[in-house]
């Protein structure tokens, strides 16, 4: 009965460290990936095939720590249970289905990326975390306290702040059938993205086996691989990889500068993807939807300080709804945290008592 109690906070140390290192990796994609995205379209890149097929183009990073979780257990574990994957077929055809919606999911979002400005069409994502609510309480029954509630509302709020501004954000050169569709095509990816947050989590619930962390990075990659495989025809199609090296010697910034955009993008997009089914792992899909959208001011300060972009006093008030729903959000957490932690103190301080009766 000891182990038992020593073995349960261990587990959970360990799940809030997993937390706090999926919420970092998150942030840095979150915020990161959408400037460099736009990085390589405002200097002369336009292939929005392309485009996508760097959010998921990285997929073989996550082969170094499945690898090195490999070589862990090869020197824990005896060699019968040592296997390099351990992902079953059903869990296989799962996440093949789900990055196959990703991988059209990332030309929605490179569309409009392509179209608008950073600030606008970050604004117009932050409209997934009302899409991730909803489809987590439909797919996962997700429960909502009032903290969560205030925490979705305020956030909502902030983005609603932002949209008072976007006229004002409208690119010069942009035609107005241009700009509408790429913010209807903007709309759609943070409607399908809404939708793959919780459907992730539903596919860790149903799973027919143990999922763990070095599970999860096997469920990141074959996401990845098939909604690479998704953008890769569409490159075929339109005939991108016969244009990439014309557009490379063409590219402002230079022709080596332009594969380092591309390179570094597609590392950047990993952390993203990694992180939000990482958190949705340790936590719920609607905490990573919040992370994502308490990150919109943040991604709106830095498109400001990189592509001096305007910075308006809806901008602060946005940035300080946000962070009041972020903490509301995490205040509950705590709160409920404490609420459950005697009640689990005395059913396991209950266990030897039923024993000794025996």
């Amino acid at each position: 009965m000891e182990v038992v109690k020593e073995s349960e906070p261990n587990t959970t140390t360990m799940r809030k460290t997993l937390l706090v290192i999926n919420c970092i990796i998150l942030s840095i994609g979150n915020c990161a990936g959408p400037l460099m995205m736009r990085l390589y379209f405002i200097h002369g890149g336009k292939r929005v095939w392309f485009s996508s097929w760097l959010e998921t183009g990285g997929w073989p990073i996550i082969l170094f720590p499945i690898a090195c979780v490999h070589f862990y257990r090869s020197r824990t574990q005896p060699s019968s249970e040592n296997k390099l994957f351990f992902m079953k077929p059903h869990l296989f055809i799962a996440a093949a289905v789900i990055g196959i919606l990703t991988g059209l999911d990332d030309y929605l979002y490179a569309y409009g990326v392509a179209r608008l400005p950073v600030s606008t069409s970050s604004l117009i994502i932050a409209s997934q975390l009302a899409f991730t609510a909803g489809f987590a309480f439909v797919l996962v029954k997700q429960k909502f306290t009032s903290y969560s509630i205030n925490a979705v509302f305020l956030l909502t709020i902030g983005s609603g702040v932002l949209a008072m501004h976007t006229s004002s954000d409208r690119p010069a050169n942009e035609s107005n059938r241009e700009y509408v569709l790429g913010f209807l095509m903007t709309v759609g990816a943070s409607a399908l993205y809404g939708f793959i947050l919780p459907l992730v989590e539903l596919t860790y619930k149903k799973a027919k086996q143990e999922i763990s962390y070095a599970l999860v990075m096997e469920i990141q990659m074959v996401m990845c691989l098939f909604a690479t495989g998704v953008c890769t025809i569409g490159m075929l199609v339109n005939n991108d990889f016969k244009v990439i090296p014309r557009e490379a010697r063409e590219y402002e910034l230079g022709e080596t500068k332009y594969y380092i955009v591309a390179i570094c993008s597609a590392m950047i997009w990993q952390c993203f993807f990694l992180g939000a089914i990482g958190v949705i792992f340790c936590a719920s899909s609607l905490l990573s939807g919040i992370i994502i959208a308490v990150l919109l001011p943040v991604t709106e300060i830095l498109a400001v300080i990189f592509y001096n972009e305007s910075f308006h006093a809806e901008k602060g008030v946005a940035l300080a709804l946000s962070l009041w729903g972020f903490l509301s959000y995490f205040y509950g957490e705590i709160k409920q945290s404490k609420e459950n932690k005697p009640a689990l103190e005395t059913e396991m301080a209950s266990v030897p008592n039923r024993q000794e009766s025996v």
